[in-house]
């Protein structure tokens, strides 16, 4: 296979695109290196579409190594002919070439081992041809061998119908019709499994779909339900109709050895076929759920990172509870921890007005301006203790709920201890709670990317698989925003283009033991960080108050002299990029291209260094819609049917999305809610992080849950 041109057409994308792209990453270059500073080579191709062409890569390159092993394992048995070499480079998946290689792949003992053992392989041959003049059971009288227990003639015949039945079995061309035609034609069934119980899988107690139209989600959720004893799966197919493909391709009107073959063909498909091809289509329908639901939990993910930031705000932050109380945390705008405690807000103690002593010097003395609230276990209880609070005050002061996924997760974890070692758990995971609300990004990057929280299923898929999608959507995060050297904590920087996690603490070494560093050359001077590792994550490092003006944009180091070559050439000077007097440069460049020539640069290239210099330390979540901040509450009780809510997209899965409207419990748009025109998926309507308009349409109490619209809102 020529996987160049195979990628070429697979992604639609010119020759040269996917020259460049495959010799790039051969030479070390990490993805978001490649977008960000590569873009002449790659077309300006964006870091999703690389890394989807980096994991094809793999495959087809994995592909090729399992098409020469098999080639080579046939050959090894004296085996190989054109006509299945041949086979073999026409072969597009891993399926085909193991079906290929199925007949040569050495056996456990089978019945047609067995058989052939007997010396039963010469009378299977002949049966199979299919060309005898006589009773296949006077052939059959020549085999009879009383101390192989082949005693009569039905002994005889019985094997070698085993022998052609795994002949059938083997090859690759039937299977392949079989497996069409079940997946065309297949229905997957669920049933419950015992007697019928309440529980979440009452919707696939008596279930049917085909299996060319089944949704990933059900799909997830049949497996989970069967995995858990709740349900019967089967893949119900229509055998009579295969067995009569199989027959009008393999049978020949021959009255002696027609009855036999027709049997061996049953026998093939029910006893060796059916099973193995369910397996398969079973396994081909999870993994292409699976890929779905990473795809969703990776762009949830995404959006959930790049929410916009809370600048220098302190903050307060209350980590709820009940019998251990609300653990809290005061934390100025660069995240430094200025106070932490306990307060009993909620029952079984409610020390509500000690509670409210203890908080209101806190907040005068460090100019609170916003609450942070985690929305886990006592959350409603502490939200409204925070309300009545500030209604109290002096000063304006919002409060903010903030998903608390995986801050205990944090705060028990090696990272959390080493951040603040004199702090017990509780008390770091409110920290953690009020840095995410003030920098989503640099606090999320220290948990876990799969305890988050923004995803179905996550449990049950490939987690090797789920780990690297989602890992490298924290990668393209942080390198989009960029990173300061001189405050990033090494879980941040270790996701830095090019930069280790042994190489982040290696900075952060540097950085304790020299001071702030005062240019990106002096990271030369890390351990372990050659001229590779430097190329590679320079130009997302920032210096803010740098020796080097360039050092605190998005401009790679590579670029310097012809960036600063364009200064000159409009008659500005490096201080009028420090001092941010350049906006509106790019009206003064006429034609790029013939500017990118004379700069001896790419016009990509070009415009993005035009785009920093403009913006210096730009940060691109600046432009997302601020989070919501409250001062009252409201309950599931004020709801009323038509009532038209402002919230904040907390989830998006599958079937709809969840929405946080202030109540505590999220209410779910479904997917036929979410838009006035029609859509395949939640996300070509919203994005986790969206600030949305909805209505109210109905509202269950008993079993929480609030059911939204955001259709003809206007």
């Amino acid at each position: 296979m020529d996987i160049q041109t195979q990628l070429t057409q697979e992604f639609k994308l010119k020759p040269f695109q996917t020259e460049n792209f495959i010799k790039l990453i051969d030479e070390g270059n990490t993805i978001p290196f490649i977008a960000r500073y590569r873009k002449e080579l790659t077309g300006s191709l964006d870091d999703q579409i690389l890394r989807e062409m980096f994991d094809r890569l793999t495959y087809l390159r994995n592909l090729n190594e399992r098409r020469e092993q098999v080639r080579s394992q046939i050959a090894e048995q004296d085996k190989l002919t054109d006509e299945i070499s041949q086979s073999l480079d026409k072969a597009v998946t891993l399926t085909e070439i193991d079906d290929i290689y199925r007949p040569f792949r050495p056996k456990r003992r089978t019945r047609a081992t067995i058989a052939k053992e007997k010396g039963l392989e010469p009378l299977a041959l002949a049966i199979w041809t299919q060309d005898v003049t006589a009773p296949i059971q006077e052939l059959a009288l020549s085999y009879l061998d009383p101390e192989k227990d082949v005693n009569a003639p039905e002994d005889a015949l019985q094997g070698a119908m085993d022998i052609i039945a795994e002949m059938i079995s083997d090859d690759a061309g039937y299977r392949a019709i079989i497996r069409k035609h079940t997946y065309q034609e297949g229905m997957l069934t669920s049933n419950v499994h015992g007697e019928a119980k309440e529980s979440v899988y009452e919707g696939y107690y008596d279930f049917h779909e085909p299996v060319k139209k089944i949704a990933g989600h059900r799909v997830l959720a049949i497996n989970r339900g069967e995995k858990e004893g709740f349900l019967i799966v089967k893949l119900e197919v229509p055998v009579d109709e295969i067995l009569q493909k199989l027959d009008q391709r393999i049978v020949k009107n021959n009255p002696y050895t027609k009855n036999s073959i027709e049997q061996s063909i049953e026998d093939a498909y029910k006893r060796l076929i059916a099973p193995s091809i369910e397996r398969e289509i079973r396994n081909e329908l999870t993994e292409k759920a699976e890929e779905g639901a990473i795809k969703v939990f990776a762009e949830n993910l995404r959006q959930l990172l790049l929410q916009p930031t809370i600048k220098d705000k302190v903050v307060l932050a209350l980590d709820p509870g009940f019998r251990t109380g609300c653990k809290m945390s005061c934390i100025d705008g660069t995240g430094k921890v200025l106070a932490t405690g306990v307060i009993y807000c909620t029952p079984p103690q409610s020390k509500i007005a000690e509670s409210k002593a203890k908080l209101k010097p806190i907040i005068e003395k460090c100019n609170v301006e916003i609450i942070a609230i985690g929305n886990g276990t006592a959350s409603r209880e502490t939200e409204q203790f925070a309300a009545e609070l500030i209604k109290e005050l002096d000063r304006p002061v919002y409060y903010c709920m903030v998903n608390e996924a995986g801050a205990s997760v944090y705060s028990a974890s090696k990272l959390g201890a080493q951040e603040f070692p004199d702090f017990d758990v509780a008390i770091r995971s409110a920290v953690s709670i009020g840095r995410r609300l003030q920098d989503p990004l640099a606090e999320l990057v220290k948990i876990d990317p799969k305890s988050i929280g923004v995803g179905q299923y996550q449990h049950d898929m490939n987690q090797k698989r789920l780990g690297e999608s989602l890992g490298g959507v924290v990668e393209s995060c942080v390198n989009n925003v960029g990173v300061d050297l001189n405050t990033a904590s090494p879980a941040l920087l270790s996701y830095v283009s090019g930069i280790s996690q042994s190489v982040a603490k290696n900075i952060l070494e540097y950085r304790e033991e020299n001071g702030k560093f005062k240019s990106r050359k002096e990271l030369l001077k890390v351990k372990k960080l050659g001229p590779k590792a430097f190329e590679q994550c320079a130009g997302f490092l920032r210096v803010p108050d740098g020796i080097d003006v360039f050092d605190s944009t998005g401009v790679h180091p590579e670029s310097y002299p012809a960036a600063d070559k364009l200064l000159k050439k409009l008659s500005y000077t490096l201080e009028d990029v420090k001092e941010k007097r350049i906006q509106g440069i790019s009206k003064k460049i006429n034609n790029f291209s013939q500017m990118a020539a004379e700069l001896e640069l790419g016009e990509p290239t070009l415009r993005d260094i035009v785009k920093e210099l403009e913006k210096p330390g730009r940060d691109p979540r600046d432009d997302m819609p601020p989070q919501i901040l409250r001062s009252d509450v409201l309950s599931m009780e004020d709801l009323t049917e038509g009532m038209i809510l402002q919230g904040t997209v907390r989830n998006v899965i599958d079937f709809g999305a969840f929405v946080d409207i202030g109540v505590h419990q999220d209410g779910l748009v479904h997917i036929s809610q979410l838009s006035d025109r029609f859509i395949k998926h939640p996300l070509e309507a919203v994005s986790v992080g969206d600030i949305v308009q909805v209505k109210v349409l109905s509202v269950d109490i008993n079993k929480k849950r609030i059911s939204l619209s955001m259709k003809n809102i206007g």
